[in-house]
């Protein structure tokens, strides 16, 4: 599979809940979380956006798609593309020490990164993983307090593999998307396609830090409800401000299939 590719220097040249949050009774710990960045204007997109809405239906996995910018130039804005999901990118591309970005990528528990388009490649990362103790090590679970807040409950940090040190600050991050819809695509790279894309991210924020310890974030029931969809995710950050290991997730509220 053919992966589309975006340096820094191209990059230079292309910009110069409904009625109320459906909380889910899932697992406290999911296998994973899969964050694919991926584009409307990209010809080796739509394998990788067939297979994430078979991801996006599995309830033991996180799944969020991030529509990227960078490929507009080529002849069609992509509808749900967002500059702020272009930056998450490229912040993990620093992270993994890459000089580039591509698409469609898939970014697993935010610690590794493969073919967004490769199921062997997907399933297997993930396998490894959750084997290695690298999948969901902390507990997060989402719950209604009456009709006015939603609450989240993080547990506390676990031992790592082989008794290493466990990760002791992260950042609570809660991730809206939109419900499904279907694109009819009039130009570009896939020019005439109509595709549906599941769990389009339409914003992020940061609602706290977690120290290590069990803890209790609260979120205004009116915020999650004006979304499509809303999950969190207990992520790592490094001094340098960029994003680590995920170590936890959830879904706030899942909009059905």
């Amino acid at each position: 599979m053919t992966l589309c590719r975006f340096s820094w220097l191209a990059l230079a040249l292309a910009t110069s809940v409904l009625a109320g949050p459906c909380l889910a009774d899932e697992a406290k710990k999911p296998l994973g979380v899969v964050e694919l960045f991926t584009s409307q204007g990209c010809s080796s997109c739509p394998p990788a956006d067939e297979l994430f809405g078979e991801l996006a239906a599995r309830d033991d996995l996180v799944a969020l798609a991030y529509h990227v910018d960078y490929w507009d130039y080529l002849g069609w804005q992509d509808t749900l593309g967002r500059r702020e999901n272009t930056e998450r990118q490229y912040d993990y591309m620093r992270a993994f020490g890459s000089r580039s970005v591509y698409t469609p990528q898939a970014v697993l528990n935010g610690r590794v990164h493969v073919n967004g388009a490769s199921r062997e490649a997907v399933s297997d990362a993930l396998a490894s993983m959750n084997k290695a103790g690298d999948g969901m090590r902390v507990d997060v679970t989402v719950s209604r307090d009456g009709d006015d807040d939603v609450m989240i409950d993080t547990g506390d940090a676990v031992t790592g593999p082989n008794g290493a040190p466990a990760t002791q600050n992260a950042h609570v991050v809660i991730v809206y998307f939109d419900p499904p819809q279907t694109v009819a695509i009039a130009k570009g790279e896939n020019d005439g396609r109509k595709l549906t894309y599941w769990n389009a991210v339409s914003g992020i924020q940061t609602a706290g830090m977690w120290h290590g310890r069990a803890q209790r974030y609260e979120l205004p029931a009116t915020e999650v409800s004006k979304k499509g969809g809303c999950a969190v995710l207990l992520q790592a950050v490094g001094r340098d401000g960029l994003p680590g290991p995920i170590l936890g997730a959830a879904f706030i509220h899942k909009p059905s299939r």
